[in-house]
């Protein structure tokens, strides 16, 4: 990070010499707004955009005969959209698919693999974790008829940010019958470390999965080599595919043949699902994990962008990123740290995702300020405004312009004007 300058123009040699810089404009953005919540709610596309129309012609012109056009394209669209995340994950794309909500997911695959015993009844988890995995994880243990407060094992935290990976290793017992965790911590931006976990998990044979939900679009991931058993993730923060998108589902090839534990008929085999046979046939690959009939114009919007993103390259997004909350992190230790800020994000590039963690007292004012000068960032409770440059359509002068307006927040004060009281979303 030494090698950084103080002044605009050099964030503006950082932008000339950016190779995505040119992607931006493909994005809708706001006159003078500066959009740092793309780890939230990802802007909006010109690609996007097309692919939502594109799939209102089709709906339009061809109606019910849509599911046969193009070789049947849209009657195996899950699948096909799962495939565009090959390269972002390096998994096969019949490992691979685009349905339901992520928390539905994570009820799929735990239906499916959380099989307890007398010795192995306990699913471990991390404290950190966002609440919608925990939420399903506790229902499901309910549904076996266990008590969560003994089947559902938290991982803590050492310093109230981050987990450690020795600490999730040690809690890996032979109780443990699954294993749930994010890629990604939602407040401080933590990287795990996929492979290790992962290896010790089955070294133990415990059943591991992965939450993307905070890394897909921002950090590559190595499937073939990381080996989990299941992940899941959604569509609508880095990826940028629109407000509750269709989520996605890997499920590791060497899986294939489980049943299900949810099942419908669109996990059925497609050569017989129109037969109608009240006997389920599962597909041989993930499709067997699909349920419902797929929301088309929720997924519509998913091949247009990921297809943007794959055309830009998830390392060269990886490496911009890092670039990117680098600079940021700088900036906020030589001009913020004076008023009470303090990064939550950890340093080393091989331990840390897409977004920086600003702490600070006040920070629910403060991002109200920022909001009332056309800065969007979020906060998390109880003391993080979370800022995410996003690779696709922020630059480094935005970057720079952000430390700008936030100095002068500071220093005004301007934030002393906001009520404590938490708006229904923060």
């Amino acid at each position: 990070m030494a090698n950084f300058q103080l002044g605009i123009d050099f964030a503006r040699q950082l932008d000339q010499q950016d190779q995505l810089a040119q992607y931006k404009e493909r994005f809708y953005l706001g006159e003078n707004e500066l959009y740092f919540d793309g780890n939230s709610l990802g802007a909006c596309s010109k690609d996007a955009e097309k692919s939502v129309l594109d799939m209102l012609e089709v709906w339009k012109k061809d109606k019910i005969l849509m599911w046969n056009v193009e070789d049947g394209k849209y009657f195996k669209f899950p699948q096909y959209l799962g495939g565009l995340f090959s390269q972002m994950l390096k998994a096969d794309a019949n490992e691979l698919t685009i349905t339901n909500s992520v928390t539905i997911n994570i009820h799929q695959l735990l239906a499916t693999f959380y099989r307890p015993t007398k010795q192995r009844y306990k699913i471990l988890v991390d404290e950190l974790n966002f609440p919608t995995d925990i939420h399903a994880v506790v229902s499901q243990v309910l549904l076996h008829g266990l008590d969560p407060t003994e089947a559902v094992v938290s991982v803590r935290s050492r310093d109230g940010r981050n987990i450690e990976e020795d600490d999730i290793i040690a809690a890996m017992d032979e109780t443990v019958a699954v294993a749930l965790f994010p890629a990604v911590m939602y407040r401080s931006a933590q990287l795990l470390d996929m492979a290790r976990i992962t290896r010790a998990a089955h070294e133990k044979n415990i059943l591991i999965g992965w939450d993307l939900c905070h890394s897909i679009g921002s950090v590559p991931h190595d499937f073939k080599q990381i080996e989990p058993d299941f992940a899941v993730w959604c569509t609508y923060k880095h990826i940028s595919a629109g407000p509750g998108s269709n989520a996605g589902l890997y499920i590791n090839k060497r899986h294939f043949g489980t049943r299900p534990g949810l099942a419908g008929w669109h996990g059925n085999r497609k050569e017989t699902q129109f037969l109608l046979d009240h006997e389920h046939t599962p597909a041989p690959d993930v499709d067997a994990w699909l349920t419902g009939t797929p929301n088309m114009l929720s997924m519509a919007p998913i091949e247009g962008v990921v297809k943007l993103y794959n055309e830009a390259g998830i390392d060269n997004i990886r490496e911009k990123s890092l670039r990117l909350t680098d600079y940021l992190i700088w900036l906020i230790e030589q001009r913020l740290s004076r008023y009470g800020f303090n990064n939550g994000t950890l340093l080393e590039h091989s331990r840390r995702g897409g977004h920086v963690a600003l702490e600070h007292e006040d920070a629910f004012r403060i991002s109200l300020a920022l909001k009332a000068r056309q800065v969007i960032p979020d906060f998390r409770e109880p003391n993080v405004i979370r800022l995410a440059p996003a690779p696709m359509y922020t630059s480094f002068e935005d970057v720079y312009r952000l430390v700008e307006i936030l100095d002068d927040i500071m220093q005004k004060k301007s934030y002393d004007q906001f009520s404590e009281e938490r708006s229904l979303v923060v």
